[in-house]
């Protein structure tokens, strides 16, 4: 019989951050063994953002839990879009995005991959560089 793991608040595993984003996660290959999917909480304090990143091994899938900013996207960082609470956000691989932060509180995301370990590439040169 598989085991079922739950992971408890106060036990999840701190990743690897990407500008002012940190990143925990409950769902992960060394919490729970899981070989297929990864679950975490991101947040981006107020003002705040991520590095300009994609990812070349999964595809990602974002709930934004609390919060209110705007996701650049595209090959140029040319797409902003307003993101509040209750959106859904699908990132295919390769895809260069950055989440910032731009409403009252912090910016709280719920991110779900379809790999335990995703390999991130920073395009540091490209979005938003004030934040």
């Amino acid at each position: 019989m598989k085991k079922i793991i739950i992971t408890k608040k106060d036990n999840l595993e701190e990743e690897i951050n990407s500008g002012s984003m940190s990143r925990f996660a409950g769902v992960s290959e060394g919490l729970s063994g899981a070989k297929n999917i990864h679950l975490a909480i991101a947040t981006i304090p107020k003002d705040r953002c991520s590095t300009t990143h994609f990812h070349t091994n999964c595809e990602s899938a974002i709930y934004v839990l609390s919060g209110s900013g705007i996701f650049l996207h595209g090959e140029k960082m040319d797409i902003e879009e307003e993101i509040n609470e209750g959106d859904f956000i699908f990132v295919p691989d390769g895809a260069l995005h950055q989440p910032i932060n731009t409403g009252e509180k912090d910016l709280k995301l719920i991110v779900a991959r379809n790999t335990p370990v995703e390999i991130v590439k920073e395009q540091s040169e490209l979005g938003r560089k004030d934040c």
